[in-house]
């Protein structure tokens, strides 16, 4: 059977006509004071109150490099309309940064401002617009009206390039600095614009980190008005990724690190040098690496699949092509220096360089680290958060979000994730994290809350309350065991926050940084563009929203805008025991009319039971299969609380042997979505294609443009078990004609190994059952995965019906 490409579903991805007057439009907008700690609450309210039902398509569209581009050339091409709408001065002129544009057709336009043709530091702004070209808000990161007094400089340029050197001297410079020639500016980031100069001063830091320290300084006066390093720098784990895919290219008869399918991204050896590219890494046989850190190639293979990860992370969660968002790859090098114990983002290079840790023996090529830095290159391709006081601590959190959302992405065996920062590195040599993100001043530095004094520490510990944020809205606060990691994470008014999932906290942030943010947003205006962002998302006022101010307050941003009451249940994590094998899992919840709690839960596997005064779920499984459970915990004035989360029980982990069986919960999608992580509209029982058996399939494709769409879930294949074998029903129908290209792809991945493609060129007249060997993954819990790539045209739908991993 012939299946006909989605074109209901294509639209949503398609460009919206008439967007070459994207700022054609814009009404007379009033320039807003800049945000203060005391107002937010209220400011983020009142900003939200026009959108008091969420935006159906307010997540990111999944757009092609050249479907962007053409958004990014459209804004061009209005930058005087724009101009003239937000009433700028006759000197200023508006630089298109970027465009983002919602599944909805809503548009966010970053511009620069330059004026009387000199760059403007600190007047950034965004534009927000509907799908009709109207204007819903603008986000500035200053309201200072833009006018100097004089454009003459009274102090020299040599004066700013002295001032500059002193200051790379003054924060720990090495010798051989060197500052490049001053540039004129406008200063605006600090309240009253002034004319400026800033230099760039080259060099390297103090522990061997290459510097491009920016400075700063009044033209009027020669006093230094700011600096920051425009290297960013942070450490992760250096751990052993196993065994993994990466992609290669074939030239002549060798193979080298780089992978055409994610830009061109390459991965080259500096052999401990410091400078330039470096060498490609290459191959005779496409085998890399041995997993010993000493041997070369292992570093870059690792460096290749951070970078893999992170491009992939980025793609398939918010449909972002690259770092730039423009299809174009960053480059990585390993093997920086001698003992260089750090890795850094660079944008003058658009690279990723590791260095080999102390004694080079530890090369610092982790997912987490490719995750942290890369984010940096993403902060600085959309709100370019100054990386210095508040604004800072906000670009290193973001880095340590968007690092932490990569690892869990992976889903690698070998280093799942986890809100721990560093914690395989064994920097401080007692086998501590870098730092945590539930109680971030565990690590002795870092700060829980916000207070005035934080925009003065270094970035690394102004970031804590930005990652006590994440933290709390993914998790919720009080004691929990997540994956196999204990967290207590406390609150600033000791009032409990229930989360609202890693997934929603990932997205909330997203949307925020590369819609919202500016260049100078500091926490209170996080708070106050975050809640706008809510307010797209899940509608101003509703409990998400809700949870999201109350998230805020609880890191002692602004003040909550409802009182818990009543009693609150943490939210469990989804369980995975073993027949035979003992269990327990202790509920946390908590009460704020006080008195003795009582608990109880239905849907528990066979063999468990809840202590009715302790909240302990104990026993020992008797069954295989997946329960849903739900827990509740009733306080002495009956007021309740619940929560629910899953229990997969396997076959026997221990002496008893292998029980043979069926381990993939909704095999043939009769429960819906149950079970499984998918992309909008995959599971379906929609009659325009059927499945092949009962009322359900997946549906991966079929649009005719570029699309991906991915379908998941997390399953366990017992130790004592000695075979694992995947079946499926696929059923490939398509437009394409060619006999010899594969154009569109499906891939079925066993965590991050890739174990079978098929695509255009596997197109059957009905449903033909697959088999799998997976048998490598005895013994562990990882991600089956199944990814649908299409091109920029002509449909090919890929039907997946009845899977099946028997283990035996």
């Amino acid at each position: 059977m012939r299946i006909t490409p989605r074109t209901a579903r294509a639209a949503a991805v398609a460009l919206i006509a008439g967007a070459a007057t994207v700022a054609a439009a814009l009404p007379a907008v009033a320039s807003p004071a800049p945000a203060t700690l005391a107002s937010s609450t209220a400011s983020a309210v009142s900003a939200a109150a026009a959108h008091a039902q969420p935006r159906a398509g307010a997540l990111p569209a999944d757009l092609s490099p050249a479907q962007h581009e053409a958004l990014v050339a459209a804004a061009r091409s209005g930058t005087d309309a724009a101009a003239e709408a937000l009433h700028l001065g006759a000197k200023e002129k508006l630089v298109v940064k970027d465009v983002m544009k919602d599944a909805d057709g809503s548009v966010h336009t970053r511009y620069e401002r330059t004026y009387d043709g000199l760059p403007v530091l600190g007047g950034d702004l965004v534009v927000h617009q509907d799908a009709a070209g109207a204007t819903t808000g603008v986000d500035r990161a200053t309201g200072a009206a833009l006018t100097l007094a004089t454009e003459q400089p009274a102090k020299s340029a040599a004066s700013a390039q002295a001032l500059a050197l002193s200051t790379a001297k003054a924060q720990g410079g090495k010798a051989g600095a060197e500052a490049g020639a001053p540039r004129e500016v406008v200063w605006a980031a600090g309240g009253v614009p002034k004319l400026a100069w800033e230099t760039v001063v080259g060099g390297f830091q103090d522990d061997g980190t290459p510097s491009k320290l920016h400075v700063v300084t009044d033209a009027a006066t020669g006093a230094k008005l700011y600096s920051y390093q425009a290297v960013e720098t942070g450490v992760g784990n250096s751990e052993y990724s196993g065994q993994v895919t990466i992609g290669t290219t074939k030239s002549g008869s060798t193979y080298n690190l780089t992978d055409n399918t994610r830009g061109g991204h390459s991965t080259y050896n500096l052999n401990h040098g410091t400078s330039g590219k470096g060498t490609l890494f290459t191959d005779a046989d496409d085998t890399w690496g041995d997993g010993n850190g000493s041997t070369a190639q292992t570093a870059g293979v690792d460096a290749a699949y951070g970078a893999q990860e992170t491009w992939d992370f980025y793609k398939n969660t918010y449909g972002r092509n690259g770092i730039a968002n423009d299809g174009r790859a960053a480059y990585s090098r390993a093997h920086y220096g001698n003992s260089y114990v750090n890795a850094f983002w660079d944008d003058s290079c658009f690279c990723m360089t590791y260095g080999d840790g102390s004694g080079n023996a530890h090369p610092l090529t982790a997912l987490d680290v490719a995750g942290h830095e890369m984010s940096h290159g993403v902060t600085s391709n959309s709100a370019g958060l100054n990386y210095s006081g508040e604004s800072g601590g906000l670009n290193e959190a973001t880095s340590d979000i968007f690092g932490t959302g990569v690892e869990f992405y992976a889903n690698n065996a070998s280093d799942p994730g986890d809100y721990l920062i560093g914690e395989k590195i064994d920097i401080n040599g007692d086998g501590s994290p870098l730092r945590y993100m539930d109680k971030p001043s565990k690590d002795g530095g870092s700060k829980d809350y916000w207070s005035s004094s934080l925009g003065g520490l270094d970035v690394h510990y102004s970031s804590g309350p930005a990652n006590h944020f994440f933290y709390l809205l993914s998790e919720g606060s009080g004691a929990k065991v997540i994956g196999g990691v204990s967290y207590n994470s406390p609150t600033y008014d000791n009032l409990p926050v229930p989360g609202i999932g890693r997934a929603n906290a990932l997205a909330l942030w997203y949307k925020s940084l590369t819609e919202r943010f500016t260049s100078t947003t500091n926490y209170a205006a996080a708070r106050t563009q975050s809640l706008q962002a809510a307010a797209d998302l899940w509608g101003a006022g509703s409990a998400t929203y809700n949870t999201v101010a109350n998230t805020w307050a609880a890191i002692g941003v602004g003040s909550r805008v409802s009182t818990p009451s009543g009693v609150t249940v943490t939210q469990p994590a989804n369980q995975s025991t073993q027949v035979g094998t003992a269990a327990s899992l202790q509920i946390q919840a908590s009460s704020t009319n006080g008195g003795t709690l009582t608990y109880s839960a239905t849907g528990l596997p066979a063999g468990l039971s809840i202590g009715s005064t302790t909240g302990l779920i104990s026993g020992t499984p008797t069954a295989t299969g997946t329960s849903s459970v739900t827990v509740t915990a009733k306080d002495s004035t009956n007021a309740t609380g619940s929560a629910t989360f899953t229990w997969t029980v396997t076959g026997s982990g221990g002496g008893g042997g292998c029980t043979a069986g069926q381990v993939v919960a909704n095999p043939g999608f009769e429960s819906g979505a149950t079970s499984w992580t998918a992309s909008t509209g995959v599971i379906d029982n929609s009659s325009d294609a059927p499945a092949h058996s009962g009322s359900y399939k997946a549906w991966l494709d079929g649009y005719g443009t570029t699309h991906t769409d991915t379908l998941s879930q997390s399953v366990t294949v017992p130790a004592t078990c000695t075979s694992a074998t995947l079946t499926f029903y696929l059923e490939v129908s398509t437009e394409e004609t060619s006999t010899t290209t594969a154009y569109d792809k499906l891939t079925v991945q066993a965590g991050s190994t890739t174990v079978a493609t098929y695509s255009n060129l596997n197109a059957s007249s009905g449903y033909v059952q697959k088999t799998v060997n997976l048998s490598s993954q005895i013994g562990k819990t990882f991600t089956l995965k199944f990814t649908g790539a299409e091109d920029s045209s002509l449909a090919t739908s890929f039907l997946l019906d009845d899977t099946a991993l028997n283990v035996g």
